[in-house]
């Protein structure tokens, strides 16, 4: 039998500095599995090379001369749809807003280039290039973002009823998990319910360690809600969402109370959205009610599983909807899924379940 042929991945680095596209060519150089076929000097070039190299991936800079990374990102997803992971050191607050905003767009995930340019943190240049490659492999589609507002322009507004726990116990609570494309699915979700919402929303979104607090800032300016990142032994309020710190696990407790543990990895995550889903269904049990968004890989599926055999409500994002459906995929072939829907109804579904209890 012949021996499996491994694909190149051809990389294309937006980076407007040559001393950190130097740094990140040299990295990625280093993996015989990767060759850098191109380097843009701002992001109209990276428009430009995309659509004559045809890369399998672009790294993107957020500040650039000509055209931002944001500005490029757009454009690229509306005509050249390619893999986009932001690696850039714009992490102050109009950096980290265009960054966001860029995965709004299609971007698949967020690095701090800087940390990776000492050469110090062999451990987060080893992630670099893996996610490189993984991400290289997703299949994106053109105008990511107007086929969500094409789908949002026939979405109904939550139900105008005040939604109620139930007197005795602790009541409903709502658990979601992603990874992959999360940020905007929780967004999306998150905006769509209403700021009297009856319970806590607990939820695990895998993100590269140093973007939580941008990440929950950009859902503050976003949605109504109040949003926190979880801390240990915090009681868990209505209309509050809990989300889950990095590099910990998170889990809730008898009497619903947020478990914060430094852990090992749980099937090569921390935080894991199946720790998180099981406590859920153990302290919860027919109140609880789980979400599996987006996401590589199959974290949070056998917590869904755990949530349906206790009688709670689980829900996962379609296939049509996610940027990966690898997560959702696994949960809904376990048969442990109540309902699948688009992005944008998985809100009303939530709201179905907490205003008739179905």
């Amino acid at each position: 039998m012949e021996k499996e042929v491994k694909k190149i991945v051809q990389v294309l680095i937006a980076e407007d500095s040559p001393v950190i596209a130097r740094v990140i060519e040299n990295l990625l150089s280093s993996d015989p599995q990767i060759r850098v076929v191109g380097k843009a000097r701002n992001g109209q070039e990276a428009v430009e090379l995309t659509a004559q190299l045809k890369p399998d991936i672009i790294t993107m800079d957020i500040h650039m001369p000509v055209m931002d990374g944001y500005e490029a990102t757009k454009q690229i997803m509306a005509h050249t749809p390619t893999p986009i992971l932001i690696a850039s050191a714009a992490v102050q607050a109009d950096g980290i807003e265009r960054m966001f905003r860029a995965v709004s767009y299609g971007a698949l995930d967020l690095i701090d280039i800087s940390e990776i340019a000492t050469g110090e943190n062999k451990a987060l240049s080893q992630k670099f290039i893996d996610s490189v490659k993984l991400l290289s492999r997703i299949k994106v589609v053109h105008h990511l973002l107007a086929k969500m507002e094409d789908r949002n322009a026939g979405m109904k507004s939550p139900p105008p009823e005040i939604v109620r726990p139930k007197a005795a116990g602790l009541g409903r609570i709502l658990a979601i998990v992603a990874s992959t494309g999360g940020p905007m699915a929780i967004l999306m979700v998150l905006k769509m319910l209403p700021t009297n919402f009856p319970t806590g929303i607990v939820i695990v979104q895998h993100i590269t360690s140093g973007f939580l607090e941008q990440f929950a800032h950009w859902l503050r300016s976003e949605c109504q809600l109040q949003i926190r990142i979880a801390q240990n032994n915090e009681e868990i309020l209505p209309g509050v969402v809990y989300l889950a710190p990095c590099d910990l696990q998170m889990r809730v407790g008898e009497g619903g109370i947020i478990k914060i543990s430094d852990e090992p990895l749980y099937e090569g995550h921390k935080p894991s959205g199946t720790l998180l889903l099981d406590s859920v269904a153990k302290v919860y049990k027919e109140q609880a009610v789980g979400v599996i968004l987006t996401g590589m890989g199959k974290d949070g599926a056998k917590g869904m599983r755990e949530i349906k055999l206790r009688g709670g409500k689980t829900i996962a994002q379609d296939e049509a909807s996610c940027i990966v459906f690898g997560m959702p995929k696994e949960a809904i072939s376990l048969g442990v899924i109540d309902r699948v829907c688009p992005m944008n109804e998985i809100a009303n579904d939530i709201m179905d379940i907490f205003n008739k209890g179905v």
